[in-house]
């Protein structure tokens, strides 16, 4: 079985599939596989945060609404992704952060792929191209 570090924006895209966004169907074929047991994941616990401050986000833009966001968090905390203290990261993503000037939330992905030795999937473009040369990192459109 092949162990991702999964990215929120990849997540995000199951939480609510109803709602058009790009490579929905990519994040719903990686979901399917993880279901099936051929793909496991693991998460910094910032992921946790990422995903409520997204569902949030999204009421307040009247993209979903309370209760769509509500189930979806449920059924997301209920997949008990393995998850990684952002304790244990924060020296390496500190030092990712400062040699490729990118915010610390990121480089907690990146330091966790790096540090499990997984790809991780992320659909967050900018991010894939701005670390993608330096660390095991997958975009999410090409799988």
């Amino acid at each position: 079985m092949t162990t991702y570090v999964l990215d929120a924006s990849v997540a995000m895209k199951w939480a609510l599939p109803g709602i058009p966004e790009p490579l929905t169907d990519k994040a719903v074929d990686l979901l399917k596989r993880y279901r099936e047991s051929e793909v496991d994941f693991v998460v910094p616990d910032v992921f946790w945060a990422e995903i409520a401050n997204a569902l949030w986000k999204g009421v307040r833009q009247q993209r979903w609404d309370r209760d769509q966001a509500e189930m979806a968090a449920a059924d997301m905390r209920d997949r008990d992704f393995q998850t990684v203290s952002s304790q244990i990261l924060m020296t390496s993503a500190l030092k990712i952060a400062l040699k490729y000037d990118r915010n610390i939330y990121d480089c907690l992905y990146a330091a966790l792929a790096e540090e499990s030795r997984a790809d991780l999937i992320t659909a967050d473009e900018r991010l894939f191209n701005a670390l993608a040369s330096r660390f095991p990192m997958k975009w999410l459109g090409s799988l």
